[in-house]
């Protein structure tokens, strides 16, 4: 069993969910030399999934380990406020039925959360205002749980890393790693573009859709993939937001779509959770962003902003007429089966992969760096190991979006659009970037 003293150095790859969180648990064990690379000159980075302005936080898994995990990465959010301050917001989640809810509802009930399952939408409509315009089909079915809701996650994540650098933790900004320096097959340094070299007891690869890509010496392409996911923001008056304030979260498990309600700025987000789309170069999925691509980098395929106006139109009629004021494509690191990728590589024991989040961990943020410093200092329960395993068999298939009917597709960027389904200007939906003081600034622009 592979285990890390006290006093060995860590290398962290990409300060994102999954990274910053590891970087906290091995702080506050102890581990005195924690460095973090980031390929970003900002931060959080403007087209990091984490760096977003709100992400759903549910229970509802199908999967009870899942499920509890999430309900104690909740009681975090909670009551660790001075860890997260107000970026985590109780708003309800109302799911809509379908088979994987209905699996999902089992564990909920199992877990003492407070429910309110309906088998029409009128017994249920008085969790919405009075005065706000939604239409769902009376007979839909599903239930509302009244103990989740949603989280900024460009706050939380800026926080958390305030938190670790506090800590004593080294946050370095603009170096992407591009290569590992081994010796006898096994990895001593990190390489980056502009020729620095880090040196590592232990190289922690935690950097999300660009994990697949980064070091292709070691193999990783087929562990995960890079999926871009259609994301569209819709800017609401003053006068809209306050109506629409106090809606719950709606997640529509048989469709995909999910849908917030305002933030403090009175933004509305949507989205699909889908197969998604890649970006294939080299027969490996990289993300395509606004950093890379500035002029269209936050453009998503027209189909698909059709698609989710017309889902959006569904829940929200009225608000649905409004023109999308940003959108963006957010990549995931997809593995076969949805569950993550935590563990030693098979022939370098001084590389670990704490990655492949799969469109669902960020919830887990205040939780998730534990699992990682358990693999890291070789305590981590056997089962949930081998669960997260770089070798392991898969036997499943991602469950939450094996219902929408939709399949994976090659991202055609000759069928992107902005202006006809936006405003002229495109914005970031990351929100910007925060400042030492914790404020934040103007999105970026595409």
């Amino acid at each position: 069993m592979n285990r890390q003293g006290l006093d060995c150095k860590i290398v962290i790859v990409g300060a994102g969910c999954f990274g910053i969180s590891t970087a906290y648990y091995l702080l506050t064990r102890g581990f005195q030399d924690i460095t973090i690379i980031e390929r970003s000159n900002e931060f959080p980075a403007k087209d990091a999934s984490s760096n977003d302005i709100n992400r759903i936080v549910r229970t509802s898994y199908t999967d009870p380990f899942y499920a509890k995990l999430a309900k104690e990465a909740i009681k975090s959010w909670k009551e660790d406020v001075d860890i997260w301050g107000d970026s985590y917001h109780e708003s309800g989640v109302l799911l809509i039925a379908g088979k994987y809810a209905d699996e999902a509802y089992l564990n909920e009930v199992q877990q003492g959360l407070r429910l309110t399952q309906f088998e029409r939408f009128s017994m249920v409509h008085q969790s919405f205002p009075s005065n706000a315009a939604v239409y769902l089909p009376e007979d839909t079915k599903g239930y509302l749980n009244h103990d989740n809701g949603w989280v900024d996650a460009g706050k939380a994540t800026f926080l958390l890393t305030k938190k670790v650098i506090a800590l004593g933790g080294k946050l370095i900004l603009g170096k992407r790693a591009t290569r590992l320096l081994r010796k006898g097959g096994i990895t001593e340094a990190v390489e980056c573009h502009d020729g620095t070299v880090v040196g590592a007891s232990l190289v922690v690869i935690a950097a999300g859709p660009w994990s697949p890509s980064i070091f292709p010496e070691l193999e990783y392409k087929d562990k995960s993939l890079a999926t871009g996911q259609c994301v569209a923001m819709v800017q609401l008056s003053q006068e809209e937001a306050d109506i629409y304030r106090n809606v719950p979260v709606v997640l529509n498990y048989s469709t995909g779509f999910y849908c917030f309600p305002p933030t403090k700025d009175n933004i509305v987000k949507i989205a699909i959770h889908a197969p998604g789309f890649t970006h294939t170069i080299d027969n490996i999925s990289i993300p395509r962003t606004v950093t890379t691509h500035p002029e269209d980098g936050l453009f998503i395929p027209k189909a698909f902003a059709q698609r989710l106006r017309d889902e959006f139109a569904a829940v929200y009629p009225e608000l649905a007429k409004k023109a999308f004021s940003s959108t963006r494509l957010c990549w995931y690191n997809d593995s076969p089966d949805g569950d993550w990728i935590i563990g030693r590589h098979p022939t370098d024991s001084s590389i670990l992969f704490a990655t492949g989040g799969s469109g669902h961990a960020f919830k887990f943020l205040p939780v998730i760096g534990r699992i990682v410093a358990d693999a890291i200092q070789g305590t981590l329960d056997s089962l949930v190991a081998e669960k997260f395993a770089y070798d392991r068999e898969i036997t499943h298939v991602d469950g939450s979006r094996d219902g929408t009917g939709m399949v994976r597709e090659e991202l055609n960027v000759n069928d992107l659009c902005g202006q006809q389904f936006a405003k002229n200007e495109i914005l970031s939906s990351s929100g910007g970037r925060w400042d030492v003081r914790g404020e934040r600034g103007e999105g970026a622009k595409g």
